[in-house]
């Protein structure tokens, strides 16, 4: 049996229960997380690496999606306007932007993409037809389209 704190008893039916709406996830294996030494800590340049979640931990989904950044954002594209021949390098500037792994002008992907810093990325134009295109910055947290981005002439 069971009772609330008065000893009143509880009812199956009005037992004092809520959905959990944050599902919980088990963790398939070890995940490490990495963090630059702290200012003044004595230590060389340099990252240390310490154990997150052990394989076969559960924890909510919200605390999973707080381990990832959120999407990247683009600020600015400079120069917007290039050759339909292609080969402009092209500055994409914004935030988030160390995890891109692509960027596309219109369908067709970019060349040479450089990751400058988190905040600056520099990738070659290939060739389109005259007209402005979509840039797409492709990255694990999500695609980001800056409409119009560039313009072939």
């Amino acid at each position: 049996m069971l009772y609330k704190e008065d000893g009143t008893l509880i009812k199956k039916a009005a037992f004092p229960a809520s959905a959990v709406p944050d599902a919980p996830m088990r963790i398939s294996e070890d995940i490490y997380e990495t963090k630059p030494y702290g200012p003044g800590d004595g230590r060389p340049e340099g990252s240390r690496r310490h154990l997150l979640y052990q394989a076969g931990t559960i924890v909510p989904q919200s605390e999973i999606d707080r381990l990832f950044t959120p999407a990247a954002t683009v600020t600015t594209i400079a120069p917007a306007t290039g050759p339909a021949a292609g080969g402009t390098t092209v500055t994409i500037k914004g935030a988030r932007l160390a995890g891109v792994t692509a960027v596309n002008f219109g369908a067709t992907p970019g060349t040479s993409l450089q990751r400058v810093s988190d905040t600056e990325l520099r990738v070659k134009a290939p060739a389109g037809a005259a007209g402005a295109v979509n840039v797409v910055v492709a990255a694990d947290s999500g695609n980001v389209t800056k409409n119009n981005g560039f313009t072939y002439s």
